[in-house]
């Protein structure tokens, strides 16, 4: 089954805790700390599988953890550090983050990989703690939290040659009959429900991908029928093929329809439309299609877009295929690679200044108490090792340097107030 989209989410792993420990040796007089500092978490990294063409596996796992690193330990011995958890993805797959729409990466090529989700770093022990005022301290830190985040995966085809047309004008035929791909072929709408990906080989050792792109009726690009979808596909191939069905059995204009994809492909990102084109006259093994072949050539000529190239062929009796496709490698090889833009859905959302977010907030709850939150707070908390006194005299001065203690009695805290950070209770006292 072919998947073309998925959300998943990664959670990187935690720091290792660091930990209060002394030298204990018999003859070692003031042996001072010992604790060892925690190890690094392990990173969620993706990468770029060359065996995978779909994301299917993600519709069976969609949550990706990595391991935390391993705790300090006595005699100054650091905590084992966590290997990186990989996601495997195919070539050609953009990755979003899924709660912002902002792009993270796109992996094209073989091995590339990036960081979807860092790991937290490791605590400190209390050796880095002593100092000439306090050189037995009892202060350690918790490792670091990991990332976590939602992400979205879409996989856009890395294909060089696109055919696109209205439904049933033999996209699927065509493709059959140029390479070794057998998608279904029938007389009806939207027969063709995935991206279908075949390579076409020239007698000279020439080769280039070719996928056919379904979907694409009036109003594609707002999400009729099967919409947007697999437009994006569309974003990476150099050259299209745009067919136009000269058999007339469907009574249709062919111009109007021509017309038609245009507007979509410039509505979805108007760059679609600096890609060569090619205008596939197809079905022209039937009666009508040389009327209405001349028919639209001149209607195209009063018209006021491009005079492009018209290459007629019929699928079935192999008519102009070879025509169709030296002229296709010919076009590809003075093609360039275009930028890929970041034309996503939903639409991403307008920013229109970065705001730096405050360090903490101060709220009162509904039962009287004062709750303290904000990443800044949160992460000093969270590293805090709440067993030891000293470690959390430490957390209080951070706390009041951070303004907390100011913050509060602003707000109207009186002594005696609980305050509450991180589900923790704390008695205020001014």
């Amino acid at each position: 089954m072919f998947k073309d989209e998925a959300k998943v989410k990664v959670e990187a792993g935690n720091g290792g805790n660091g930990i209060v420990a002394f030298r204990r040796e018999k003859f070692v007089q003031f042996g001072g700390p010992s604790g060892g500092d925690g190890g690094h978490g392990g990173d969620v990294v993706a990468k770029v599988d060359e065996g995978l063409n779909t994301l299917m596996d993600f519709h069976y796992n969609d949550t990706f953890k990595a391991p935390s690193g391993g705790n300090g330990m006595p005699k100054r011995m650091h905590g084992r550090s966590a290997h990186d958890a990989v996601i495997r993805v195919p070539a050609g797959t953009t990755i979003y983050d899924n709660d912002t729409n902002e792009p993270i990466c796109d992996l094209v090529h073989p091995n590339d990989s990036c960081v979807l989700a860092k790991g937290g770093r490791g605590g400190r022990g209390n050796i880095h703690f002593a100092s000439a005022k306090n050189p037995a301290p009892e202060i350690a830190e918790n490792g670091e939290p990991g990332q976590h985040r939602n992400i979205r995966l879409e996989l856009k085809m890395l294909a060089d040659v696109g055919l696109v047309g209205f439904p049933s004008v033999g996209k699927s035929t065509l493709l059959s009959a140029i390479t070794s791909a057998n998608p279904k072929i029938a007389g009806y709408h939207f027969t063709t429900l995935v991206p279908n990906l075949g390579m076409v080989k020239l007698p000279d050792g020439r080769d280039f991908a070719i996928a056919d792109m379904p979907g694409l009726i009036k109003g594609a690009s707002k999400g009729v029928g099967l919409g947007f979808k697999f437009l994006r596909h569309i974003e990476r191939t150099r050259v299209l093929l745009h067919l136009v069905d000269m058999s007339g059995i469907e009574v249709r204009d062919t111009f109007k329809d021509y017309y038609q994809i245009n507007q979509e492909l410039k509505d979805y990102d108007p760059n679609l439309l600096k890609r060569p084109q090619i205008i596939v006259a197809s079905k022209m093994d039937m009666p009508q299609s040389k009327a209405n072949l001349k028919k639209f050539k001149e209607t195209l000529a009063k018209s006021d877009l491009p005079n492009r190239e018209i290459i007629p062929i019929s699928s079935v009796t192999h008519r102009g295929l070879k025509h169709l496709i030296r002229a296709t490698a010919k076009l590809l090889e003075t093609t360039p690679r275009f930028p890929i833009t970041d034309v996503a859905s939903p639409k991403p959302k307008v920013i229109h200044k970065f705001r730096e977010q405050p360090p903490f907030t101060v709220k009162r709850n509904r039962d009287g108490n004062w709750v303290v939150s904000g990443p800044k707070i949160n992460k000093l908390f969270d590293m805090t090792d709440t067993t030891h006194m000293q470690s959390l005299i430490r957390f209080a001065k951070k706390a009041k340097g951070m303004g907390v203690d100011k913050a509060l009695r602003k707000a109207g805290a009186k002594n005696g107030d609980t305050i509450l950070i991180q589900g923790h209770a704390f008695t205020f006292q001014n």
